[in-house]
């Protein structure tokens, strides 16, 4: 073993020791990695950072804004709902849905982008339901990972290994050759993930998934009705319903006389006062369609909520403050410029048949306000209020929705129909979410989640180290010496386990490359016909579930999902084991040596 070889091997063991404990955060344990190699001497530095320029975390970083793209402008609203409509938020049924329809989808289609699809479904739906999406993150991963071991093209590793054995005039794989073991080993681990994910995935909330308490305030707020609404003669429910879940309607305030829609028959007339409870999407929503307006202002319309200089904020009156008492259409939160109230809540809510601007402030009324970038400056040095910016999540840009939906679908057609790879195209999906309006350069720089890139690019570091210095293929001819003695079918199960080993930390393409020439040298030692060592490779280069660094697919969720490194060992090992006995004993029944 030389001095390079050692090195590896220490960081390799000190690497997994810290992701698995998480002592430091992985981030943290990727820079140490390339400082470790850098500083020995292992990797020249240029080398040692070369992963940023690596196609798999540009890949995940542009896939983390488009799906930040899809989310902020509602554009999956119609297959959440559909999913919605099917599940009724069930989780059991939820989880059953996403798993087989990713499966399915997987074992023709690039992952990659399918998991990106039910990503952004299973937040919203996780938001709506009020559901940790931990639950089901990690299993539409997995299936992905077991639906594209059936097929030639369900994953790039089965294609390399088929180009590499035509090169040596080997007979390439067939589309569905993989099928008579893949369908099985799938099925059975898709079986497994349903009855095991309650039991040992967590139930986190991670920062990503926007529906904290912020998302659920409701405020009160008055809407007018114009003279040429369309809303006029129409049951106000119906009126106000944009697609979404419509407000609640409280009261109907016509001149002095108070309707009550729910037990009054009532249409609505030009002229009146309709008073609601929403959240401040649903508020926006409304006020968008332009049918109703707010007369806390003397009707002058809300700004654009989309625009650069406009935001959407919380101000909580606290004890002491000079507003108390005061209506607010007699303070400057009524008769100031760039300032509109949308909302106000109050711990009891009741009402007065009245206007809202001469609602008389109380100590902890939230009041949701838009104003602009200068007068919220203002806000925020003004004793009277407390300003809670970050609870108040930004309304969907609902306009655009189709232009995400048209962006993220052309990026899914071109990486599956081999029209471009996955990194041309998702980088491509990046850019026009960002032209076309659907998302602000700030939001994307927001939606990438930088820990993971960082890991992503240490752990790219630590494979080039491990191939360059001759590491893997010593650990790779080390490990299989062990089993020489054994035969064919022995050494095929080390082949398979193997192969599963080293994708958990190099790439499961580098490690295909690199152990294919070893399955060749090895069955013309046996004099035996090598396709059962390269299939093995197939699915053992696939087997890579006990870490989020194993697949880029598990890498996507792993953030979003707020796992811990140790929470992909638990589910990950199960299917691991599944692969690895499962291939050990089909492939010998299919394909003879």
């Amino acid at each position: 073993m030389t001095f390079e070889i050692l090195i590896v091997t220490l960081v390799l063991l000190a690497a997994l020791a810290l992701l698995i404990s998480e002592r430091l955060p992985y981030d943290l344990t990727a820079i140490g990695i390339m400082v470790a190699l850098m500083v020995t001497g292992v990797l020249r530095p240029a080398d040692a950072v070369a992963g940023f320029a690596n196609p798999a975390p540009v890949t995940v970083g542009a896939l983390f804004i488009v799906t930040k793209g899809l989310m902020r402008t509602g554009g999956l609203v119609f297959l959440s709902r559909l999913m919605a409509a099917v599940t009724r938020g069930r989780p059991r049924l939820i989880l059953l849905v996403s798993v087989l329809l990713v499966g399915l989808l997987s074992a023709f289609v690039n992952n990659t982008p399918v998991v990106v699809l039910m990503l952004s479904v299973i937040l919203a739906l996780s938001g709506r339901f009020d559901l940790s999406p931990a639950r089901f993150l990690m299993p539409v991963s997995f299936a992905s990972i077991l639906a594209g071991t059936t097929t030639l093209i369900g994953t790039s590793t089965n294609i390399i290994v088929s180009d590499l054995a035509a090169d040596r005039g080997i007979a390439p794989l067939g589309m569905f050759e993989l099928a008579r073991v893949g369908v099985p080993l799938a099925v059975v681990g898709i079986i497994l993930v349903l009855l095991l994910a309650d039991r040992l995935l967590p139930r986190t909330h991670p920062p990503i998934f926007h529906h904290a308490h912020g998302a659920r305030h409701r405020y009160i707020a008055e809407l007018f009705v114009p003279a040429d609404s369309p809303a006029v003669g129409r049951d106000p429910a119906e009126a106000l319903r944009s697609g979404r879940e419509a407000p609640e309607v409280h009261e109907v305030l016509r001149g002095r006389r108070v309707l009550f829609p729910p037990t009054d028959d009532c249409t609505l007339a030009a002229g009146d006062l309709i008073l609601v409870s929403a959240t401040a999407a649903e508020l926006v929503a409304v006020l968008e369609r332009g049918h109703v307006t707010l007369p806390t202002l003397a009707g002058r319309p809300m700004d654009e909520p989309y625009r650069e200089d406009t935001q959407l904020v919380e101000a909580i009156v606290p004890p002491e403050s000079h507003l108390l008492g005061r209506r607010i259409g007699g303070t400057h939160l009524g008769l100031g410029d760039g300032l509109r109230v949308v909302g106000a809540q109050r711990r009891r809510r009741h009402y007065e048949a009245g206007k809202l601007n001469q609602l008389r402030l109380a100590v902890g009324d939230i009041l949701l306000l838009q104003c602009s970038e200068l007068r919220l400056s203002r806000l925020q040095a003004d004793p009277d209020l407390i300003i809670a910016d970050s609870a108040v999540p930004r309304p969907a840009n609902i306009r655009k929705a189709p232009v995400a939906v048209v962006v993220f679908a052309g990026m899914v057609a071109a990486a599956a129909g081999g029209v471009t790879d996955i990194m041309t195209a998702a980088l491509a999906a990046a850019f026009l979410m960002l032209v076309s309006g659907c998302l602000r350069l700030h939001e994307a720089y927001e939606a990438v989640d930088v820990p993971v890139l960082m890991l992503i690019v240490g752990t790219i570091s630590l494979g080039t180290a491990m191939t360059s210095s001759g590491a893997a293929d010593l650990y790779a001819r080390g490990f299989l010496s062990v089993f020489e003695a054994g035969g064919p079918r022995v050494v095929l199960a080390a082949f398979v386990v193997l192969t599963s080993l080293l994708s958990h930390v190099l790439s499961n393409n580098s490690t295909a490359v690199l152990l294919v020439p070893v399955a060749l040298a090895t069955a013309g030692a046996y004099g035996v016909d090598p396709r059962p060592f390269l299939v093995g490779i197939c699915f053992g280069a696939s087997a890579c579930f006990a870490t989020p660094i194993g697949y880029q697919t598990n890498l996507l969720v792993y953030g979003p999902g707020g796992y811990r490194f140790a929470d992909f060992l638990r589910l990950g090992m199960v299917l691991n084991l599944v692969v690895w006995v499962g291939a050990s004993v089909l492939i010998p029944r299919y394909w003879s040596f």
